[in-house]
Formats: structure tokens, C-alpha cells, sequence
């Protein structure tokens, strides 16, 4: 019978370049090796191994609390450096993980394929509200870890960050920063942001607004005069405001888009597309942006979402930028195919018409969009 070690497993990633890793009953582990599941030889999980596996990286404070709840969500790292995100849940009675690795290094905006404008936004900010969002995977946290370390790189500040788990650990170089784990460091989101302003920050990340508190907390800091960065669990900029309104009885609300048309900088949505085979990436990122200029304020005040895209389609002088602009540039830039590009497209003829006359390359054929 195999005996399987999970720090043996998860240092194999590294070498499998693998994104995750999936621990359930009765498999052997799996691999996810470019968006592909694979897995391993040997023998199946018993009850007992998938049970125990985990127990050596287990946070001792937070195991009564998968006990009781059947779910947990926490961090972990190997001395070489590298951090994975475990989320650990109870399935037919016993322990199934899902495990991602996040590579030791801080990307860059380079390096995740992001546009010039993301540098921008956090240039051109010294305080507000700047949301990155987008579905589970879309590379949120990534994309943020890029723009916390580009503040530490470039000014002095203090960064205090409330993450459900860390994963980024960031090294001070021109800030000073405190990482609050929540279920180790702080109970809960409420609670830590209740305290945040207590600790003297120019800088917070909130690792994801799911509540109204930590929302209320978050706008009203960057209220007053701190820079805010969250995530928020939506497809794309128009879906953003929706979803923190929904957080608030109707009365409020007219409250609440007053506060953001003030603090609001910008929300930047991110969806990931696999690439064209040989790309240096797997997977890119398509991008939208929404930066609040008087326009965008007086919309948000107006309670004129439904007006938004069309602002974001006239904007590109401000850096603003549609889906489908992202995805015309990656098919012009042959990071992506046309039938990718379409299958993500917001709106597919208006992506055609942009591509139209533009060369492309797919399968070594080369061909032309349009007549």
C-alpha cells in the first residue's frame, strides 16, 4: 500500500507545474496540470488516509473549527518558499481538499498580462476604494498582490491586510506591513476591520467584502483618507454595484452610492482564458476596467448603472476598457485563438466587427478577420 506524505505531494507541484491539487476518498491525489486533471500511480485514498492526510499542516487554532463546520480555509508553505491555499471540507463524513500552490514570487503586471492602466490606478491613488473582481479563479488575489506590491515598492506607508487565508507573504521594502490571517490572527472580517483604523494604515486589503460590515468598514475608510483594495465576487464592473447594494436595505442605499461616487477610484473585472499552445502563460487575463471620472460619479449618484458600459466603450482616453477590447487585443496579439475569444465575448458581432481586417494565426494557418 502507498503511503502517501502531503508535504511530499505538495513539493511535487513545483516540479509537475502543476495549479492544484484534489485529495478525495477513494482516488489516488489529483493533479491539475494545464487546466488538465491527472492522476497519480498508486493505490486510492482509504477512509482513514484522506481522514488523517492533511493533519500535519493543519493550523492546531483552527482545527475545533473544521470540526464543527465542516469546511476550512487556511495557508501553508514549504521551506523553499512556496504557499498553497488549502480549503479542507467534509464529504460523505469524511475530508476532501482542494489545494492551489501560489508561487513564492509577487508577479508583476508584466508578468500576469495586465494593462498599463492597473500601474495607473494605483499611481494616481493615495487614497479611495480600488475593487478588483470576477468569478472563483479568475486570478483576483494575484492581480491584487501585484498592486499592494507595487505600493510597497514605490512609497511609505503602512499596509495592514485581513486575508481568508494569506497568500502572498509580502517582504517590506519601502512599507512596513502586518498580515491578519483570519481564523488565526482575527476572527473574522467584521472584527479586524472594526480594529484596522486603530492600527495607523495608509494602506488595506481586504481579502474579499462578504458582508455589509467589512463593506460599510472598507467604504468608510476610504472615506477618510485611506487607500482601500478589495475583491468582490462578481463577473464584471455594472455586476459590482449590485452586489454591494444587496448588502443594504433599500433605505440605505441612496446612502451608500453617495459614498462610493466619493471614495470609489476604480473597479477592475478579470475573467482567465487558456492561451494558444506555446504561449509563455497557460492562461491570460481579460480584462475590464472602470475608472470613476465626474461622469461615472454622477451615474453611481443617479442610480444609472444600466449607463455604465457605454461610458467604459467611450473612455479609452482615461485608460477604461471593455472585455471585448481586452479580448481583441489578445487575438491581435495571438495570445489567445479567435474561437477562444469568441466563446468569452460579452457581446460576439461586436467583437467581429473590432477584429475585422485584423491577421490572425491559428494552427500555422495564417488567415484574415473580415473581407
Amino acid at each position: 500500500m502507498t503511503a502517501y506524505s502531503i508535504h511530499r505531494l505538495i513539493g511535487a507541484m513545483k516540479q509537475l507545474d502543476a495549479s492544484d491539487l484534489h485529495i478525495k476518498v477513494g482516488l489516488q491525489p489529483t493533479y491539475r496540470v494545464g487546466g488538465r486533471l491527472k492522476h497519480i500511480e498508486g493505490e486510492p485514498l482509504t477512509e482513514q488516509e484522506a481522514d488523517h492526510l492533511l493533519d500535519p499542516i493543519v493550523p492546531e487554532a483552527m482545527r475545533e473549527q473544521f470540526e464543527v463546520g465542516g469546511n476550512l480555509d487556511f495557508a501553508t508553505h514549504l521551506p523553499d518558499g512556496d504557499r498553497f491555499r488549502v480549503n479542507m471540507f467534509r464529504s460523505g463524513g469524511h475530508t476532501h481538499a482542494a489545494i492551489r500552490r501560489v508561487k513564492a514570487d509577487i508577479p508583476s503586471y508584466k508578468s500576469l498580462n495586465l494593462p498599463q492602466v492597473y500601474s495607473d490606478i494605483v499611481e494616481k491613488s493615495s487614497e479611495g476604494l480600488i475593487i478588483v473582481c470576477g468569478v472563483t479563479g479568475s486570478g483576483k488575489s494575484t492581480t491584487l498582490a501585484a498592486m499592494i506590491e507595487h505600493v510597497n515598492q514605490t512609497r511609505s506607508a503602512n499596509i495592514i491586510t485581513i486575508e481568508d487565508p494569506v497568500e502572498f507573504r509580502f517582504t517590506p521594502a519601502k512599507c512596513i506591513i502586518s498580515q491578519r490571517e483570519i481564523g488565526i490572527d482575527v476572527k473574522d472580517f467584521p472584527t479586524a476591520m472594526r480594529y484596522v483604523v486603530r492600527q495607523d494604515p495608509d494602506v488595506i486589503f481586504i481579502g474579499e467584502m462578504r458582508d455589509r460590515e467589512t463593506l460599510l468598514s472598507g467604504i468608510q475608510a476610504a472615506e477618510t483618507g485611506h487607500l482601500v483594495f478589495a475583491t468582490l465576487h462578481t463577473a464584471d464592473t455594472q455586476q459590482a454595484f449590485g452586489r454591494i447594494l444587496e448588502f443594504f436595505p433599500p433605505e440605505e442605499r441612496d446612502f451608500i452610492r453617495n459614498s462610493l461616487s466619493t471614495s470609489l477610484r476604480a473597479v477592475c473585472a478579470q475573467r482567465l482564458l487558456p492561451s494558444v499552445e506555446g504561449y509563455p502563460t497557460p492562461v491570460v487575463p481579460a480584462t475590464e476596467v472602470l475608472r470613476v471620472t465626474p461622469p461615472v460619479r454622477e451615474l453611481i449618484r443617479e442610480n444609472r448603472d444600466a449607463d455604465l458600459p457605454q461610458i467604459v466603450r467611450s473612455s479609452k482616453a482615461d485608460g477604461m476598457r471593455t472585455f471585448n477590447d481586452s479580448l481583441a487585443e489578445l487575438v491581435e496579439a495571438e495570445a489567445v485563438d479567435m474561437s477562444t475569444a469568441m466563446e468569452y465575448a460579452p457581446n460576439r458581432e461586436q467583437l467581429a466587427s473590432q477584429l475585422k481586417g485584423v491577421t490572425i494565426k491559428a494552427s500555422g494557418l495564417t488567415g484574415r478577420v473580415g473581407r
